[in-house]
């Protein structure tokens, strides 16, 4: 099992050194889903939520989400974001929606944090959309989907 990178012999937390990486193309993809009762999700997707465009929403939210990690996770290092998309999407079967986050950037570090980021800002934000009609709502299954670029290479999960 490798180091955990943010402590130091000690054993105190702290930011890990990038200066001396190499910046190069990562990027990295989340998913996550929120599942409701499927009265809730035609509400959501038949546009009748009292506060607007839910889906749309929480697209921005993610986005924004996405800028804000540094600000949220202690030890992540601010990133220049050089692309994120946040998609939405409703699952019957669940009943609920499917999100996924991919982010992109050009630097010495990767952008994980940040997708896992989106997705959770962007599926928090659906809840607090339709909290008033339907309380039970349940959050899961977030998790790195892909990561590439960097020194270790490219990740990706199992389906």
């Amino acid at each position: 099992m490798p180091d955990l990178t943010h402590f130091d012999a000690e054993g105190h937390a702290h930011m890990v050194d990038v200066s001396d990486k190499a910046a190069t193309a990562r990027l990295a993809v989340a998913e996550g889903h929120i599942t409701m009762r499927r009265e809730t999700l035609d509400l959501i997707t038949e546009g009748r939520a009292e506060k607007g465009d839910v889906i749309g929403v929480a697209r921005l939210a993610g986005i924004m989400g996405t800028k804000k990690t540094a600000d949220l996770i202690p030890l992540c290092h601010p990133l220049p974001v050089t692309n994120v998309s946040v998609d939405l999407v409703p699952d019957t079967a669940l009943p609920g929606l499917r999100a996924t986050a991919t982010v992109k950037t050009t630097g010495q570090t990767g952008v994980e944090m940040e997708a896992l980021t989106a997705v959770s800002t962007a599926l928090l934000t659906v809840y607090d959309m339709v909290k008033a009609v339907e309380r039970g709502m349940e959050i899961g299954g977030i998790r790195l989907r892909l990561k590439a670029g960097g020194k270790s290479g490219r990740y990706e999960a199992a389906p």
